[in-house]
Protein backbone atom coordinates (compact mmCIF):
# COMPACT_ATOMS: atom_id res chain seq x y z
CA UNK A 1 0.00 0.00 0.00
CA UNK A 2 1.50 3.60 -0.62
CA UNK A 3 -1.92 5.76 1.17
CA UNK A 4 1.13 7.52 2.73
CA UNK A 5 2.98 8.21 -0.37
CA UNK A 6 5.09 11.67 0.04
CA UNK A 7 3.47 12.17 3.35
CA UNK A 8 6.15 13.69 5.94
CA UNK A 9 5.41 11.68 9.11
CA UNK A 10 6.91 12.66 12.87
CA UNK A 11 6.33 9.83 15.71
CA UNK A 12 7.81 10.60 18.74
CA UNK A 13 8.68 7.83 21.33
CA UNK A 14 9.21 6.12 18.19
CA UNK A 15 12.94 3.83 19.55
CA UNK A 16 10.58 1.22 20.30
CA UNK A 17 7.12 -0.82 20.94
CA UNK A 18 4.25 1.29 19.20
CA UNK A 19 5.95 4.15 18.18
CA UNK A 20 8.30 2.01 16.61
CA UNK A 21 5.92 -0.10 14.55
CA UNK A 22 4.18 2.87 13.70
CA UNK A 23 7.27 3.90 12.05
CA UNK A 24 7.81 1.34 10.34
CA UNK A 25 3.92 1.22 9.02
CA UNK A 26 4.04 4.43 8.10
CA UNK A 27 7.43 3.58 5.97
CA UNK A 28 5.94 0.66 4.61
CA UNK A 29 3.22 2.96 3.00
CA UNK A 30 5.11 5.36 1.50
CA UNK A 31 5.64 7.54 4.19
CA UNK A 32 8.59 9.16 4.92
CA UNK A 33 9.15 9.13 8.81
CA UNK A 34 11.15 11.54 11.39
CA UNK A 35 12.04 8.65 14.25
CA UNK A 36 11.70 11.05 17.25
CA UNK A 37 12.90 9.58 20.82
CA UNK A 38 15.02 10.65 23.74
CA UNK A 39 17.25 7.76 23.15
CA UNK A 40 18.90 8.93 19.81
CA UNK A 41 20.87 5.52 19.17
CA UNK A 42 16.96 3.56 19.43
CA UNK A 43 15.81 6.06 16.97
CA UNK A 44 19.05 5.66 14.57
CA UNK A 45 18.80 2.07 15.15
CA UNK A 46 15.10 1.94 13.61
CA UNK A 47 15.61 4.58 11.42
CA UNK A 48 18.08 2.63 10.04
CA UNK A 49 16.32 -0.57 9.92
CA UNK A 50 13.16 1.27 7.71
CA UNK A 51 16.29 2.48 5.08
CA UNK A 52 17.50 -0.74 5.00
CA UNK A 53 13.61 -2.64 4.24
CA UNK A 54 13.69 0.37 1.49
CA UNK A 55 11.62 3.16 3.43
CA UNK A 56 12.81 7.06 3.78
CA UNK A 57 13.58 7.76 7.62
CA UNK A 58 15.79 10.05 9.52
CA UNK A 59 16.30 10.29 13.58
CA UNK A 60 16.21 13.07 15.56
CA UNK A 61 16.57 12.97 19.06
CA UNK A 62 14.08 15.42 21.60
CA UNK A 63 12.88 15.51 25.34
CA UNK A 64 9.40 16.29 24.52
CA UNK A 65 8.55 16.98 27.90
CA UNK A 66 10.28 20.30 27.37
CA UNK A 67 8.53 22.58 25.10
CA UNK A 68 11.35 24.63 23.67
CA UNK A 69 12.50 21.32 22.47
CA UNK A 70 9.41 20.08 21.00
CA UNK A 71 8.87 22.92 19.02
CA UNK A 72 12.68 23.45 17.60
CA UNK A 73 12.14 19.60 16.38
CA UNK A 74 9.34 20.76 14.52
CA UNK A 75 11.21 23.11 12.73
CA UNK A 76 14.16 20.73 12.34
CA UNK A 77 12.07 18.52 10.62
CA UNK A 78 10.38 21.32 8.56
CA UNK A 79 13.45 22.07 7.06
CA UNK A 80 14.97 18.09 6.54
CA UNK A 81 12.02 17.38 4.60
CA UNK A 82 10.83 20.69 3.58
CA UNK A 83 6.87 20.26 4.98
CA UNK A 84 4.94 18.33 7.47
CA UNK A 85 1.33 16.47 7.06
CA UNK A 86 1.57 13.66 10.13
CA UNK A 87 2.94 14.02 13.77
CA UNK A 88 1.81 11.20 15.92
CA UNK A 89 1.98 12.19 19.38
CA UNK A 90 3.21 8.51 20.97
CA UNK A 91 5.91 9.31 23.39
CA UNK A 92 4.78 8.63 26.94
CA UNK A 93 5.97 7.04 30.35
CA UNK A 94 4.29 4.64 33.20
CA UNK A 95 6.01 4.47 36.32
CA UNK A 96 4.60 1.88 37.63
CA UNK A 97 4.18 3.82 41.24
CA UNK A 98 1.54 3.19 43.93
CA UNK A 99 -1.23 5.95 44.85
CA UNK A 100 0.64 6.32 48.26
CA UNK A 101 3.80 6.28 46.70
CA UNK A 102 3.54 9.14 44.06
CA UNK A 103 5.62 12.25 44.72
CA UNK A 104 5.67 15.09 43.33
CA UNK A 105 8.47 15.60 40.81
CA UNK A 106 6.75 11.90 39.38
CA UNK A 107 3.57 13.92 39.47
CA UNK A 108 5.23 16.95 37.48
CA UNK A 109 7.30 14.28 35.03
CA UNK A 110 4.01 12.54 34.14
CA UNK A 111 2.21 15.50 33.26
CA UNK A 112 5.52 17.46 31.09
CA UNK A 113 5.94 13.74 29.42
CA UNK A 114 2.39 12.52 28.79
CA UNK A 115 0.26 16.17 28.37
CA UNK A 116 2.03 19.19 28.03
CA UNK A 117 4.14 17.99 25.32
CA UNK A 118 0.59 16.69 23.42
CA UNK A 119 -0.30 20.19 23.88
CA UNK A 120 3.19 22.07 22.94
CA UNK A 121 4.35 19.91 19.77
CA UNK A 122 0.50 19.80 18.31
CA UNK A 123 0.45 23.43 18.06
CA UNK A 124 3.97 23.76 16.45
CA UNK A 125 3.13 20.67 14.24
CA UNK A 126 -0.66 22.61 13.23
CA UNK A 127 0.88 25.76 12.38
CA UNK A 128 3.13 24.38 9.98
CA UNK A 129 0.68 22.44 8.61
CA UNK A 130 -1.99 25.64 8.38
CA UNK A 131 -0.73 26.91 4.87
CA UNK A 132 -0.86 24.01 3.21
CA UNK A 133 -4.39 23.43 4.56
CA UNK A 134 -4.17 19.61 5.25
CA UNK A 135 -3.00 17.90 8.33
CA UNK A 136 -3.22 14.70 10.41
CA UNK A 137 -2.40 14.45 14.31
CA UNK A 138 -3.11 11.45 15.77
CA UNK A 139 -2.66 11.25 19.79
CA UNK A 140 -2.10 7.90 21.47
CA UNK A 141 -4.03 7.72 24.92
CA UNK A 142 -5.10 4.67 26.32
CA UNK A 143 -7.69 2.59 27.58
CA UNK A 144 -6.78 3.90 31.04
CA UNK A 145 -7.77 7.22 30.26
CA UNK A 146 -11.07 5.60 29.45
CA UNK A 147 -11.82 3.75 32.29
CA UNK A 148 -9.31 4.61 34.98
CA UNK A 149 -8.09 1.72 37.33
CA UNK A 150 -4.42 0.98 35.34
CA UNK A 151 -2.39 -1.26 37.73
CA UNK A 152 -0.22 1.65 39.74
CA UNK A 153 -0.73 3.82 36.97
CA UNK A 154 -3.28 6.93 38.57
CA UNK A 155 -1.86 9.87 37.23
CA UNK A 156 -0.74 8.00 33.76
CA UNK A 157 -4.57 7.52 33.64
CA UNK A 158 -5.23 11.07 34.07
CA UNK A 159 -2.41 12.23 31.43
CA UNK A 160 -4.13 10.16 29.05
CA UNK A 161 -7.69 11.08 30.10
CA UNK A 162 -6.82 14.76 29.24
CA UNK A 163 -5.71 13.83 26.19
CA UNK A 164 -8.91 13.29 24.94
CA UNK A 165 -10.29 16.41 25.67
CA UNK A 166 -6.82 17.85 24.66
CA UNK A 167 -7.97 16.35 20.75
CA UNK A 168 -11.16 17.74 20.84
CA UNK A 169 -10.02 21.01 21.05
CA UNK A 170 -7.33 20.71 18.87
CA UNK A 171 -9.90 19.16 16.55
CA UNK A 172 -12.76 22.31 16.62
CA UNK A 173 -9.83 25.10 16.59
CA UNK A 174 -8.00 23.11 13.66
CA UNK A 175 -10.57 21.84 11.19
CA UNK A 176 -11.11 25.01 9.36
CA UNK A 177 -7.62 24.63 7.89
CA UNK A 178 -8.76 20.80 7.30
CA UNK A 179 -6.21 19.46 9.84
CA UNK A 180 -7.76 16.29 11.25
CA UNK A 181 -6.69 15.29 15.25
CA UNK A 182 -8.00 12.27 16.07
CA UNK A 183 -6.86 10.08 19.28
CA UNK A 184 -6.31 6.01 19.85
CA UNK A 185 -7.00 4.43 23.10
CA UNK A 186 -5.14 1.05 22.77
CA UNK A 187 -6.01 -1.79 25.61
CA UNK A 188 -2.54 -4.21 26.68
CA UNK A 189 -0.19 -4.16 24.31
CA UNK A 190 2.63 -6.75 24.57
CA UNK A 191 5.04 -3.58 25.28
CA UNK A 192 7.63 -2.61 28.09
CA UNK A 193 5.65 -0.56 29.74
CA UNK A 194 2.98 -3.59 30.17
CA UNK A 195 5.16 -6.51 30.93
CA UNK A 196 6.80 -4.78 33.62
CA UNK A 197 3.78 -5.16 35.70
CA UNK A 198 4.28 -8.49 37.03
CA UNK A 199 2.83 -11.88 35.97
CA UNK A 200 0.13 -12.45 37.93
CA UNK A 201 -1.34 -8.85 37.21
CA UNK A 202 -0.57 -9.09 33.66
CA UNK A 203 -2.73 -12.18 33.44
CA UNK A 204 -5.70 -10.28 35.11
CA UNK A 205 -5.50 -7.70 32.39
CA UNK A 206 -5.23 -10.57 29.73
CA UNK A 207 -8.46 -12.39 31.12
CA UNK A 208 -10.29 -8.72 31.11
CA UNK A 209 -10.35 -8.82 27.50
CA UNK A 210 -13.11 -11.20 25.44
CA UNK A 211 -10.01 -11.79 22.83
CA UNK A 212 -7.72 -12.79 25.35
CA UNK A 213 -4.42 -12.00 24.48
CA UNK A 214 -1.97 -8.95 24.26
CA UNK A 215 -2.47 -6.85 21.14
CA UNK A 216 0.98 -6.50 18.92
CA UNK A 217 1.94 -3.52 18.69
CA UNK A 218 1.73 -3.77 14.83
CA UNK A 219 -1.98 -4.05 15.71
CA UNK A 220 -2.13 -0.06 16.62
CA UNK A 221 0.10 1.05 13.99
CA UNK A 222 -2.49 -0.13 11.65
CA UNK A 223 -5.31 2.16 12.90
CA UNK A 224 -2.78 5.05 13.08
CA UNK A 225 -1.40 4.94 10.11
CA UNK A 226 -5.74 4.60 7.97
CA UNK A 227 -5.93 7.79 10.44
CA UNK A 228 -2.99 9.50 9.35
CA UNK A 229 -4.11 9.19 5.56
CA UNK A 230 -6.96 10.02 3.29
CA UNK A 231 -9.16 7.38 3.86
CA UNK A 232 -9.84 9.34 7.74
CA UNK A 233 -11.30 12.79 5.27
CA UNK A 234 -14.56 12.82 7.61
CA UNK A 235 -13.26 12.15 11.26
CA UNK A 236 -11.63 14.25 13.34
CA UNK A 237 -12.10 14.66 17.38
CA UNK A 238 -13.11 11.06 17.18
CA UNK A 239 -11.34 8.39 19.66
CA UNK A 240 -10.50 4.89 18.44
CA UNK A 241 -10.30 2.32 21.27
CA UNK A 242 -8.33 -0.36 19.99
CA UNK A 243 -8.65 -2.73 23.14
CA UNK A 244 -9.25 -6.67 22.05
CA UNK A 245 -12.90 -5.66 23.88
CA UNK A 246 -11.69 -4.43 27.19
CA UNK A 247 -14.09 -1.35 26.16
CA UNK A 248 -16.99 -0.98 24.45
CA UNK A 249 -18.73 2.29 23.89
Amino acid sequence: MTRLSGKVCIVTGAGRGIGAATAHKIAAEGGQVAVVDIDLPQAEEVSAAIRAAGGVATAFRCDVSIPAEGEAMIADVVKHFGRLHVLVNNAAICPRIPLLEMTESWFDRLINVNLKSVFFISRAAAEAMKPYHWGRIINLSSTGGRIGGVTHATVYGATKAGILAMTKSFARIYAPHNILINAVAPGAVETQMMTMIGEEALNNVIESAPLKRLADPAEIANVIAFLASDEASWLTGATVDVNGGTLMI
